[in-house]
Parts: C-alpha cells; sequence; structure tokens
C-alpha cells in the first residue's frame, strides 16, 4: 500500500491557530509532515499514520477528555487502536470550527507545558520575583 500524503492545506489555520499560544513554533517531523511544538515538545501535528483517515489533525489531549469528545462528537473526533495509547486525539479538519480547534491547541499546549524540563517552575520563579 502506498504511502498515504498528508495535505497541508488543512494545517494552515491549525498553524494560525497554534502560533497565537506562548512560544509554539511550527516546524516539520523528519518525514516533512507539519507540526505545532512548545519548546520543542510535539503539540499537534497532521496524522501521517494509514490507521488515520486524511486530513486529521493529531492532538495531545487527556485520556477523559478525549472520550468525552469522541463521545459527544464522532463526527469530527475520533481514534484509530495505532493511536489508543498515547494521549492523543484524532480530529477531522474538515469538522472542526476555528473555536474548537483554539480550545483544543489550549488543551495541547498545557499538557504540552507539563512535559517540558523546567517550564513550570521557571514561570513560578519569575512570577515570585515580581513586586507588588
Amino acid at each position: 500500500m502506498p504511502k498515504k500524503q498528508a495535505p497541508t492545506d488543512g494545517f494552515e489555520i491549525v498553524k494560525a491557530v497554534g502560533l497565537t499560544l506562548p512560544d509554539v513554533e511550527a516546524t516539520t517531523k523528519y518525514d516533512g509532515s507539519p507540526v505545532l511544538k512548545l519548546d520543542g515538545c510535539f503539540m499537534a501535528g497532521l496524522a501521517t499514520h494509514p490507521s488515520a483517515e486524511a486530513d486529521t489533525l493529531v492532538v495531545r489531549v487527556g485520556c477523559e477528555e478525549r472520550e468525552w469528545l469522541i463521545e459527544d462528537a464522532p463526527e469530527t473526533y475520533y481514534l484509530t487502536d495505532y493511536y489508543r495509547s498515547y494521549p492523543l486525539l484524532l480530529v477531522r479538519l474538515s469538522r472542526v470550527d476555528r473555536d474548537a480547534l483554539h480550545d483544543l491547541l489550549s488543551v495541547s499546549w498545557r499538557l504540552t507545558s507539563l512535559k517540558v524540563p523546567n517550564r513550570s517552575r521557571s514561570h513560578r520563579k519569575v512570577e515570585s520575583t515580581r513586586t507588588p
């Protein structure tokens, strides 16, 4: 089976919304597919695994929220066996609106920031040195 080419046009709105969040950068993976990263850590990108549908975003989410989203809007959110063991959600870009995308990327940003070494500690340190 030939490798599925992921379209990058659908990623333009993801990129535009994602870059409004602090310290997010748009880059590419080793295979050339676009991704958003926070301090070098994966936040969201186009799904390239053959189990995912074309024009699908893969985004970091918590497992409980993932189940709720899939149950609430299965036409927009889904999961394949390949992605099931990771804290990720598949999103049909043709079905998600800009506000929902912003909410998803904000959640992904928060979860990713917890994985970035020293990120939360350095922010607390800055806050604690401020004077009223």
